[in-house]
């Protein structure tokens, strides 16, 4: 049960990988080209995690909200419920 266990696991990470390097851009990868990193990933079970950790760029962090400058809607009524001529009209 342990040995299926790891190779379960090795698959799952394998397979992972393998999607994520298909769907990296090519300006997202570091130090090797994606061609060479498949064949890293190969290499089990070394290469899947050699290519999680080192192959790839980590994500950019979202941009922050500006303080000011863009255009926001006034506030409004979200529903009938929150409208005072619609209750007034009950």
């Amino acid at each position: 049960m342990g040995k299926a266990l790891i190779v379960a696991i090795g698959i799952t990470l394998f397979v992972y990988a393998l999607f994520d390097l298909i769907a990296t851009p090519p300006d997202r990868v570091r130090f090797l080209p994606k061609p060479l990193w498949f064949l890293i990933l190969l290499l089990a079970p070394v290469g899947p995690l050699l290519w999680l950790f080192f192959g790839r760029l980590k994500p950019a962090a979202p941009p922050k909200p500006s303080s000011g400058g863009g255009w926001t809607p006034p506030p409004g009524p979200k529903g009938p419920d929150d409208d005072p001529d619609y209750l007034r009209g009950l």
